[in-house]
C-alpha cells in the first residue's frame, strides 16, 4: 500500500473511532486551509512556541529537520547573548511519518512582565518574548478548536491585536487527525504568536490519534510537540496539570484520559485543589475540552461530558472555582453560575469557546427553548479575552469574526466568589 492509500485508510478508520455520533455542521462562506510553507533550510528553527514553567521560567519548543543543538541564547536586548540554556531533543514516528527534531529548553530565572530576546540553536534569527506579569492586572486570550483555516487566521489576527499576556486553549489544536504533516503546518501557522507569548493548552478529541491495529498509543504527536509543565504541579501526565500566574490558579483537565474517582487524574485534582491558597491566588480558573454544560445539539450528552461531570463537579464546586472554559462545540455559549444543572450563586460560570475556526464549521442548532441557566449563545467564529484587574473584578469579552473584524458581541463584568460571604469555603 502506497502512502496515499495508507493516509486514506487512516481517515477511514479515524472516522469511526473519534466520534460516537456524526454531527452536521453548518459551514460559513468557503475558507481554505492555510498552509504555511516549510523553510528550505533544514537547520532553521520552525514551529516555535513558548510556555510558562514555574514562577519565573519559560519553556521554548521548536523543530528543525536536521540535528542542531538544543540551546537558547537570551538577554534583555537583541544583541545580548550573555545567558545560555540547554535542553533536550526528541522525535517520534507515526506510521510512515518521521517527525523532525523537537527541541525543548527552559530558560530563566526571568523577570516578570519583561521583554526578552532569544536565539535558537545556531540560527542568527532573533526572536522576542514577553513574560507574564506577576501581579494584577493580567489579560488572557482564550480560544478553542482552532484548526488551520482562513477563519483560524482571522481569529489569530484578532488575538494578536488584543495585547494579551497569555493564551489559554481548551483542546483541539491542529485538526491533524492522524495526518502528521498537518501538525507541522499548524505549528508554522501559530509560530508568529506562540513564539512571543506563552500558550498554555490542553488536549481535545482530535489530539487522540489512536488507530486500532496500526497505532495503539494515543496522544503521540500532542505529547511530543506540545509538552506542558505538568511535573511542576505534581501531575504524572502531560494531559492534565496546573500553574499559577499573577494571582490566578489555572487547572487544565483531560477529557480523554481516565477521570473516575479511582483515577490518577481525579486524585491529582483533589490534591491540587487542596494546595490552592486563595489569598495568594484569589482566582481559580479551569479548562476542559468536552463541555459539562451545553445547550447546543452538537455533542450534547456525550459520555465524556456526562461521566466527567458526575465524577468531578463536586470537587470544583467545593473548591469555589470561578470560571470553567470548555471547547468541543463549535459555537459560543455563556452560562450563569451553575451546580447540578441549576443556577447556584456559589457555582462556577461556564463558558463554551470552541469557536476558533476549524474546518468542520459551526454548530448552529441549539436546544429550544433555551435553558434558564444559559445566558448568551451564538454560533460564530471568534475568541475571548479575560482581563483580570484585581482580586475581585474581571472583564470578559467575546469577540466574533464578523466581516473579518473583531466585534465584541458579549461583554460582562464578573466578580470573585470571595465577595459572596455565604460561599466562603
Amino acid at each position: 500500500m502506497g502512502i496515499r492509500g495508507l493516509i486514506s485508510l487512516v481517515f477511514l478508520i479515524s472516522g469511526f473511532i473519534e466520534f460516537d455520533v456524526v454531527y452536521s455542521y453548518t459551514r460559513p462562506p468557503p475558507r481554505n486551509t492555510v498552509f504555511t510553507p516549510q523553510s528550505d533550510d533544514d537547520s532553521s528553527a520552525q514551529q516555535v512556541h513558548i510556555y510558562q514553567v514555574g514562577q519565573d521560567g519559560m519553556g521554548i519548543s521548536w523543530i528543525t529537520q536536521s540535528s542542531t543543538p538544543a540551546t537558547v541564547q537570551y538577554g534583555l536586548t537583541p544583541s545580548d547573548n550573555s545567558n545560555t540554556a540547554t535542553g533536550v531533543t526528541n522525535s517520534y514516528r507515526y506510521l510512515l511519518y518521521q517527525s523532525g527534531k523537537i527541541h525543548n529548553v527552559v530558560i530563566g530565572p526571568l523577570k516578570s512582565n519583561t521583554v526578552y530576546y532569544y536565539r535558537l540553536s545556531n540560527s542568527p534569527k532573533v526572536y522576542s518574548l514577553k513574560t507574564a506579569p506577576s501581579q494584577f492586572p493580567i489579560k488572557f486570550a482564550v480560544s478553542g478548536d482552532l484548526g488551520q483555516t482562513e477563519w483560524t487566521q482571522s481569529t489569530l489576527d484578532h488575538i494578536n491585536k488584543s495585547n494579551y499576556d497569555m493564551l489559554l486553549l481548551p483542546g483541539d489544536l491542529a485538526y491533524a487527525d492522524c495526518v502528521q504533516n498537518l501538525w507541522d503546518s499548524f505549528g508554522r501557522l501559530v509560530d508568529p504568536l506562540a513564539s512571543q507569548r506563552p500558550w498554555m493548552v490542553t488536549q481535545g478529541n482530535h489530539e487522540v490519534e489512536k488507530i486500532p491495529l496500526l497505532h495503539s498509543e494515543p496522544f503521540t504527536a500532542y505529547n511530543a510537540r506540545w509538552k506542558m509543565p505538568y511535573e511542576e504541579s505534581g501531575s504524572d501526565s502531560n494531559l492534565y496539570y496546573s500553574f499559577d500566574v499573577a494571582g490566578v490558579h489555572v487547572i487544565m483537565l483531560g477529557s480523554y484520559t481516565d477521570f473516575d474517582r479511582n483515577s490518577k487524574q481525579y486524585k491529582w485534582l483533589e490534591g491540587d485543589l487542596k494546595k490552592v491558597k486563595r489569598k495568594k491566588s484569589p482566582w481559580l480558573v479551569v479548562l476542559v475540552h468536552a463541555p459539562w454544560y451545553n445547550s447546543n445539539t452538537a455533542h450534547h450528552g456525550e459520555k465524556e461530558s456526562i461521566k466527567m461531570k458526575a465524577s468531578m463537579e463536586d470537587l470544583l464546586y467545593q473548591a469555589r472555582v470561578d470560571i470553567i472554559f470548555e471547547g468541543h462545540v463549535h459555537a459560543y455559549e455563556r452560562f450563569t453560575r451553575v451546580y447540578k444543572n441549576k443556577g447556584d450563586k456559589c457555582g462556577p460560570i461556564y463558558i463554551n469557546i470552541g469557536d476558533g475556526g476549524n474546518r468542520e464549521g459551526l454548530a448552529t442548532k441549539y436546544i429550544d427553548p433555551k435553558p434558564d441557566i444559559s445566558l448568551f449563545r451564538e454560533a460564530n467564529f471568534g475568541h475571548g479575552t479575560l482581563e483580570i484587574f484585581n482580586a475581585t473584578h474581571v472583564l470578559w469579552n467575546w469577540h466574533k469574526n464578523d466581516n473579518d473584524e473583531a466585534v465584541v458581541s458579549d461583554s460582562i463584568w464578573l466578580t470573585n466568589l470571595s465577595l459572596e460571604t455565604s460561599c466562603k469555603v
